[in-house]
């Protein structure tokens, strides 16, 4: 049975029999007919709807299909330009973006922030979307939407309205709104007459629909415009140029930046600096400013090259922000338990504040101040914004009794560096307390992401002898026990990280569970009641956002998902 029309084409219109295949026409037919059996029948309700999005491709199974380039170098001919790897991807977007019934043009009506790069998007478009809610910009900006991925606990928080995450309410009627025009289309499509035998179920179920992301990102817009949102903080999936997000025309968009860079999804988005570079800058607009923390070293000066030369032949502006400006500001600490916390976080505030102030003077807020003098002065509003902004999972302290929970989900060696130095620095609540590693990375090499993580802490605290930890466990992300009928986990991944820490630390003891509920089950007990005699624990969880998920679900398992 051919299922070609699911693949999208520029102009709405089914391809060709004969057109290439893409990653979107590559949905399991036999998985569908197999395990997933959706009716129009079934209620309009959020569990309908969540049940519904699930039943997407993932984006696991997407990027999956890439693998690993060959290896370039940052000086050859193709100066920083990767293989392209699926040009059609943005062609393939704006199809599926006019078969959920919108254009390019009805994107215009948002005045968006566009957010690349490798680490820090999440923090970037946090304290955006802080500062631009504050009362004093509120008459400029407008009302706030923030589009954000991945989702720790509940998808509602990827789409966001003036700070805070979609109602189920409204989510469940926009989503089944977008639904239905995929629907739609799919159904006009089959009413040419040129695909028989097609099942009512396969046009209303998820092979008329784009894979998980593409269908947020549009559902998103979707709600946007639809909620009257002016000002729109949009954070990229993956890499850039053939991100999902870059449907954005010109028109929409205010102001991009760039955030720091780092080797991550190589087979997507190449293998050094200036490849992936090529991809994040991807961004920039003609006639708009990029701005970006400037690179230093070798490699960092290269992915610089291709960065300005691409924006040039773009016609934007790259804006690049100095260390040596940033270290001279020094940022603004956060105000309250919660806010983002971190030295680091000062590059990511200097960011903020730059596109941020772009995106005022792009809406005709001159009071502003010039971007040439990004830190002089800031209004009362980027202060406090900078202050209040929070991302859950991202260098969040939490109180719990005795325990203090320093919670973040870093998952790659740039972004575990820095973590060593957030849990460094917390030297006071650190003093006279159990120190408790909990950590898990499914996906990399976690035995070298550890190790890293261990000696950064070793470096921060300049004492090479030290133990960083008293204890560390070593668990899987699933939150509950395994049932009586589900065979073993695979725990040769906790198992390995568990070895590799008692050769950086001989003698500080080691756990390993395949379930969240157990681990801090084991943590309350040892540290909370009778048994904990006053004793602190101060409880450092990382690796992996999907750790993280796992362990504020089960920190809070009656909240809404």
């Amino acid at each position: 049975m051919k299922i070609s029309w699911i693949k999208p084409t520029l102009i709405c219109r089914k391809p060709a029999k004969n057109a290439a295949t893409s990653y979107t026409g590559l949905f399991s037919l036999t998985r569908f007919r197999g395990r997933i059996r959706l009716s129009s029948t079934m209620a309009r309700t959020y569990d309908s709807a969540l049940s519904r999005l699930s039943s997407l491709q993932s984006n696991h199974a997407v990027t999956s299909l890439f693998s690993p380039p060959p290896t370039t170098s940052p000086n050859s001919s193709s100066n920083g330009k990767p293989q392209d790897l699926n040009a059609l991807a943005i062609p393939e977007m704006l199809s599926w973006l006019c078969r959920a019934g919108m254009s390019p043009s009805d994107l215009t009506k948002l005045r968006c922030i566009h957010v690349a790069g490798t680490k820090g998007k999440g923090s970037v478009c946090a304290y955006l979307t802080s500062i631009l809610t504050q009362p004093g910009l509120h008459a400029t900006a407008g009302r706030v939407g923030t589009y954000t991925s991945p989702h720790l606990v509940s998808v509602r928080e990827r789409i966001m309205l003036d700070g805070q995450p979609i109602s189920q309410d409204l989510f469940t009627r926009y989503f089944f709104e977008v639904w239905d025009a995929f629907t739609a289309s799919a159904r006009a499509l089959l009413a040419e007459g040129s695909e028989e035998g097609q099942m009512s179920a396969e046009v209303e179920g998820p092979m008329s629909k784009p894979f998980y992301f593409r269908f947020l990102t549009i559902l998103a817009f979707y709600v946007f415009i639809k909620e009257g949102v002016k000002t729109a903080v949009i954070e990229c999936g993956i890499g850039g140029e053939y991100d999902a997000t870059n449907v954005l025309p010109v028109e929409a968009t205010t102001a991009s930046v760039v955030t720091q860079l780092g080797i991550d999804h190589v087979g997507m988005l190449g293998r050094t600096l200036p490849d992936i570079a090529w991809h994040k800058i991807g961004v920039a607009k003609e006639g708009r400013k990029c701005f970006s923390r400037r690179l230093g070293g070798e490699a960092g000066e290269a992915a610089m090259k291709v960065m300005r030369k691409r924006t040039q032949e773009k016609g934007a502006e790259l804006v690049e922000v100095t260390d040596d400006e940033v270290e001279s500001w020094g940022g603004v600490k956060a105000d309250t338990l919660g806010s983002l916390d971190g030295d680091f976080q000062k590059f990511n505030q200097a960011l903020a504040v730059a596109a941020a102030k772009a995106h005022m003077e792009r809406l005709g807020e001159s009071a502003i101040g010039a971007t040439n003098a990004l830190f002089a002065h800031l209004p009362d509003g980027f202060t406090n914004g900078l202050q209040q902004a929070r991302l859950r999972g991202r260098c969040e302290t939490r109180i719990d009794g005795n325990i203090t929970w320093l919670i973040d989900g870093a998952h790659t060696a740039e972004s575990l560096e820095e973590v060593a130095k957030w849990y460094s620095s917390k030297q006071e609540t650190l003093a006279g307390s159990e120190k408790v590693l909990i950590f898990n990375q499914q996906d990399r090499d976690a035995a070298k992401l550890l190790a890293g993580l261990y000696d950064g802490i070793l470096r921060a605290t300049r004492t090479p002898d030290a133990r960083p930890f008293d204890r560390a466990v070593f668990t899987r992300n699933d939150l509950q026990k395994r049932g009586d009928e589900e065979p073993d986990r695979d725990l040769s991944v906790q198992k390995s990280a568990a070895d590799t820490f008692e050769s950086l630390a001989p003698g500080t003891a080691t756990r390993i569970h395949d379930n969240m509920s157990d681990v801090i089950q084991e943590v309350r007990e040892q540290y909370m009641g009778d048994k904990a005699q006053g004793k602190k624990v101060v409880v450092l969880v990382t690796g992996s956002l999907h750790l993280v998920g796992a362990l504020l679900r089960t920190l809070k398992p009656d909240a809404p998902i």
